[in-house]
């Protein structure tokens, strides 16, 4: 998520306001910025247990079902660093509230949505408010927190919460689907975002950069989010290539690599450039980024998929399904927990090794679970492994992503790492339902009508979609043993600093 440049700077400024006490009240303003952030976290996962029910009652296909959460992932990633800039100039809080708005209202339009087209707008639309909800409060809380331990422990919780609210949104949302309705799992952001955005003056001092920017690089953004857009459409036109004119699929993939293309050109020649090029050669960030795209493609595959194949092959109904994720939800948060205190005394490297290798496992574990499977013995050892290996993954991501990094450019850091998450997410996602969702006229037709040959075929398909998610985690994890220099934390480093 994007924080300016100035943000860690003399340059900085923090203007007085009804919360310009908030700076003497760091655990409060923790908590408030943590809660925004993770109902911005939530929204990735929360959809996933409600999708059999909502491809149900708004009739929307199996194989279009991902664009209901790659949506959100796209606009969200792909606007970062945008509303990142436009927090910078403008204040962070104001933009933070302004997020809270729109993700508000686009929660109460998805609400209401009565097709495909409204749901799949709005969610783009929440994509956007949560654009400005999650680069304004993580760049406040950055500049909340003294750079070091103080920095290292708060960026902790904040990379452990992207984590845990992805696991406890798919519980909520079995809840609220099976109790109220799935209309819900919207309807209760509203007055979240309305109510956060009265309180934030209170509670968060106002700040904004003192380098007033005369242009922001907007073309640079519908650019890229458009070709990640355009990619991501057309590799769900290719599950129904029988019905969609070759020409279309190989046109829409020249025209999403002539937009990424175009990008790049842009940022080379923009006067404020949404990602300065020469930033890549950090090979600590350089690394950390293409790992986590990796690692998040197989984190909304897990979830995607898992809550699919335990209600359309196990045939739990939500509210059970949601209830199966409780168990990974605290393990995902012990791993975090566990993984905060251990990187400020080791390496990052050798904790998200070892994170990679259980989510690993786990997921593996999952691509082989049977059609007829018991909770206790197949799906809940895959999820405790999955979820320790995934807390133990997130907190030295973040961590690495910052590690070694000027102060001048530490917002462009944390918005290229959060921006890796979202877009990640968004194409593991569309990579594995296109894999998968290939195979189901094939495996339809076999079945004909024969109930267990139909939870059969879609085991398989579910199957294939798994190992598509472990091969993700098992590059992150080859990108990781490789690449990723082995290098402590500013934390460790401080006393020699000092020194």
């Amino acid at each position: 998520m994007s924080i300016p440049e100035s943000v860690h700077t003399p340059s900085t400024t923090a203007s007085a306001s009804p919360g310009s006490s908030g700076a003497r009240r760091p655990g409060l303003i923790l908590a408030f910025l943590s809660l925004a952030g993770f109902m911005t976290f939530l929204d990735v996962s929360i959809v996933n247990v409600a999708l059999p029910t909502i491809e149900s009652e708004l009739h929307i296909s199996e194989s279009q079902l991902q664009y209901v959460v790659t949506t959100y992932g796209m606009l969200l990633g792909g606007f970062l660093l945008l509303t990142g800039r436009l927090a910078d100039t403008f204040g962070r809080r104001r933009m933070l509230q302004t997020g809270l708005v729109v993700f508000a209202l686009a929660s109460l339009l998805a609400g209401l949505a009565q097709d495909s087209l409204m749901l799949i707008v709005a969610r783009g639309a929440q994509g956007l408010g949560a654009a400005f909800i999650a680069t304004a409060a993580l760049s406040l809380l950055t500049n909340t927190f003294a750079e070091g331990a103080e920095r290292n422990k708060a960026l902790g919780v904040w990379g452990a919460l992207s984590g845990i609210a992805a696991v406890a949104g798919v519980t909520l949302g079995g809840l609220l689907t099976d109790g109220p309705g799935w209309r819900w799992i919207f309807f209760i952001n509203v007055p979240i975002g309305i109510g956060g955005a009265i309180l934030a003056p209170f509670i968060v001092p106002e700040s904004k950069s003192a380098e007033r920017r005369t242009s922001f690089d907007i073309t640079g953004a519908v650019t890229l989010t458009a070709g990640l857009v355009l990619l991501i459409f057309t590799l769900g036109q290719t599950v129904d290539d029988s019905d969609v004119p070759a020409v279309r699929i190989y046109g829409g993939f020249a025209l999403a690599a002539a937009l990424i293309i175009a990008f790049l050109l842009i940022e080379r020649r923009a006067k404020s450039p949404l990602i300065p090029l020469s930033i890549f050669r950090r090979p600590v960030l350089r690394s950390a980024n293409i790992i986590a795209v990796l690692l998040l493609g197989t984190v909304v595959t897990l979830f995607f998929f898992a809550s699919l194949f335990m209600q359309q092959v196990l045939e739990y109904s939500p509210v059970r399904t949601g209830l199966a994720y409780v168990p990974l939800a605290v393990v995902t948060a012990v791993g975090a927990g566990i993984a905060s205190q251990v990187v400020t005394k080791v390496a990052p490297k050798p904790v998200l090794l070892t994170g990679l290798v259980l989510t690993t496992t786990g997921m593996l574990l999952l691509w082989r679970l049977p059609a007829h499977g018991s909770y206790a013995i197949d799906i809940l050892p895959a999820f405790i492994i999955t979820g320790l290996g995934l807390g133990l993954s997130f907190v030295p991501l973040q961590v690495s992503a910052f590690t070694g990094t000027e102060e001048r450019e530490s917002g462009l850091a944390a918005g290229l790492i959060n921006t890796s998450q979202e877009v990640g997410g968004a194409l593991g996602l569309a990579v594995a339902a296109t894999i998968a969702f290939r195979r189901i006229p094939e495996l339809a037709a076999k079945a004909a009508g024969d109930p267990e040959l139909e939870r059969a075929a879609r085991a398989s398909v579910f199957h294939e979609a798994f190992l598509v998610g472990a091969g993700f985690a098992v590059a992150a994890f080859a990108v990781t043993l490789v690449l990723l220099p082995f290098v402590r934390t500013q934390a460790d480093d401080a006393p020699r600093h000092a020194a």
